[in-house]
């Protein structure tokens, strides 16, 4: 997971263990502590210096939830460290119950939470524009069945009365063009997802859809 952090990639689940790379062809270090995760690899780059992206998204692919593997995968695409064939190593090398998630991604995420937030708005059933250009107000991250806007904020983009101020006055053009706009917190997506999906269902449901 830190080889992935080093690149810049998302991880959600599980950052915070040990996990550890060890060419498949060791017989040694079959047994660890309970408090480490063996992964065993096919390659090592570079000696023992780093690890294969491909190996490193495999690892983290399994170690996370769904929504996890999903995030991370989108995230090493929007970054251009892997491409088609890389994401075919990927998929060839995972459990054939986990290649359903392919379909699942999209390297337009710029974050991890616009990638968890996307899931959670197909999962209620919306149409999902990501990334929408809207005249007069700008790009917004979704634009959800033509009328809702929302964006997902983390304090590291959103600090600072300045950026506040700047958000709010784009939240009143894109009103003033008729548009609704939840902002979530990334911290909230995160580890309490239920706490957006619920504002973005009643949203839905007291506002006709247009």
């Amino acid at each position: 997971m830190s080889e992935l952090a080093r690149w810049g990639v998302f991880v959600l689940d599980g950052a915070d263990g040990l996990h550890v790379e060890v060419l498949s062809t060791r017989s040694r270090l079959r047994s660890t502590s309970r408090h480490a995760r063996v992964h065993w690899s096919r390659r090592v780059p570079d000696g023992w210096s780093s690890v294969d992206i491909v190996d490193a998204l495999v690892a983290a692919v399994q170690c996370q939830s769904v929504r996890g593997a999903i995030a991370t995968l989108d995230s090493a695409l929007h970054l251009r460290l892997i491409g088609d064939s890389e994401l075919n190593e990927v998929f060839a090398a995972l459990p054939r119950r986990l290649r359903i998630l392919r379909r699942h991604l999209d390297r337009r995420a710029e974050s991890g939470a616009e990638s968890l937030m996307r899931l959670m708005l197909l999962r209620l059933g919306c149409r999902v524009e990501v990334q929408r250009q809207i005249t007069g107000v700008g790009r917004v991250d979704f634009l959800v069945d033509g009328w809702l806007i929302i964006e997902c904020d983390s304090e590291a983009h959103h600090a600072g009365w300045a950026q506040q101020k700047k958000d709010r006055r784009r939240d009143q053009d894109a009103a003033r063009r008729g548009y609704v706009t939840y902002r979530a917190i990334a911290e909230d997506i995160f580890w309490h997802p239920e706490r957006p999906l619920e504002a973005v269902r009643g949203l839905l449901l007291a506002w006709p859809r247009r």
